[in-house]
């Protein structure tokens, strides 16, 4: 089916420029841009996954959570 649109000049030269990086016609660049919208999302939203929570019993013994620099080396030791 033929028919006239109005396209932003940009878009029409990125699109043109798309179908010749992909060595096809303008016209199956639009079609298939169009189908994919037309689709929908790939995959529908997911919940998203639950926060883990720590059920411990606060900081491991000798850990003073004031002394940044502390903690730092802490950190940088690794388990």
């Amino acid at each position: 089916m033929r028919t006239t649109l109005d396209i932003n000049d940009e878009l029409f030269r990125a699109a043109k420029a798309h179908a010749a990086a992909g060595r096809t016609t303008l016209k199956a660049t639009v079609e298939q841009a169009l189908r994919a919208f037309l689709a929908g999302p790939a995959h529908a939203p997911s919940d998203p996954p639950p926060i883990p929570v720590f059920r411990g019993r606060g900081a491991q013994p000798g850990v003073d959570l004031t002394d940044n620099a502390a903690l730092e080396d802490m950190m940088d030791a690794g388990p």
